[in-house]
């Protein structure tokens, strides 16, 4: 691809059955997917693409034993050959320039910040939790006392029956 060359932007329908139906119904989905790949490599000329999340997921969706016979997509390939595939109507994701700067900014905390974080009072499901440690454990021993009471019990009735 030239230089001056604006990215190319296609849409294609791209069919699947004919090439998942060559394969077990238990490897149909992975099937599709490497022939839509092969279908992108065949009509962009490029070795180099990204297949969607959207794309993927109308695939899978219902599940590896019988994805759908026909896909709809958006192929866009850039200036260096980089061939992106897309659900026709996804949502598209627009990209951001971080600047150096602004990441050294995020990833320094400042003083105010770090001294609220450590003066916090307990928050109500802490407060809670102890509340609820106590219960269970007076559940506890209550459970503890059934139990030995019944073990007891099961011990005399059995030292009576070999009597």
């Amino acid at each position: 691809m030239m230089a001056d060359e604006k990215p190319i932007e296609r849409t294609y329908n791209v069919p699947l059955r004919k090439e998942f139906l060559k394969v077990p119904k238990h490897k149909r989905a992975k099937k599709a997917v490497a022939a839509l790949k092969q279908f992108v490599v065949k009509h962009m000329k490029s070795e180099n693409i990204k297949i969607g999340y959207y794309v993927n997921q109308e695939i899978w969706k219902r599940g590896i034993k019988s994805p759908p016979h026909h896909v709809k997509i958006n192929v866009t390939k850039d200036k260096e050959g980089l061939v992106n595939v897309e659900l026709v109507g996804a949502p598209v994701e627009e990209k951001k320039e971080d600047t150096k700067d602004s990441k050294k900014e995020e990833i320094k905390p400042t003083e105010k910040d770090i001294s609220e974080k450590t003066e916090t009072k307990p928050t109500k499901k802490e407060i809670s939790k102890k509340e609820v440690t106590k219960e269970e454990i007076e559940i506890k021993k209550a459970i503890k006392k059934v139990t030995t009471s019944e073990k007891t019990e099961t011990k005399s009735k059995e030292t009576k029956k070999h009597e």
